[in-house]
């Protein structure tokens, strides 16, 4: 699937589309970034999305150096999710191509990316005015400054 397509899909979902559960959105996005840790994903970006688009409260962007390592962490995240908080995505892309996987839980929605696609997709130009952290990659577990002053009650489905 052509990332274009990608995009689309975030854009089409159904506006109903909820999680089954109430675990707030900031504390999926932390669990999504200790799974790409995990598999030593790079350039790792927490976008909060709640200001600037009613597409996700927030995007986990990162980078993968090849199409295994991608899918590597893909299904890390998707397995620590699972484990950790009893949730499945909403809907999954780029399984096949393996150079921008989507895995998209509503209010959160995860980004693996190639290098390549993600320079020139530009996701975090494309949304320049929201709130971004950085987290270092080569750190074992992290803590996401941005959600120390988040009320968790904005999270809540």
């Amino acid at each position: 699937m052509s990332a274009p397509e990608q995009i689309k899909t975030l854009q089409n979902r159904d506006p109903l589309a909820k999680r089954s559960n109430g675990i707030p959105a900031s504390v999926l996005a932390q669990t999504a970034v200790d799974g790409i840790l995990e598999k030593k994903g790079e350039a790792i970006a927490v976008m909060d999305m709640r200001a600037v688009s009613g597409v996700a409260d927030f995007f986990v962007i990162c980078t993968g150096s090849s199409d295994v390592q991608v899918k590597a962490i893909a299904n890390e995240v998707r397995q620590r999710i699972r484990d950790q908080h009893g949730e499945r995505p909403w809907h999954i892309e780029g399984m096949e191509s393996l150079q921008w996987v989507l895995l998209d839980y509503v209010d959160v929605v995860v980004h693996v990316m190639m290098a390549e696609a993600r320079e020139f997709y530009g996701l975090e130009r494309l949304w320049g005015d929201a709130p971004i952290e950085q987290i270092d990659s080569d750190a074992v577990s992290t803590h996401i400054a941005m959600f120390e002053s988040d009320d968790s009650s904005d999270d809540q489905p």
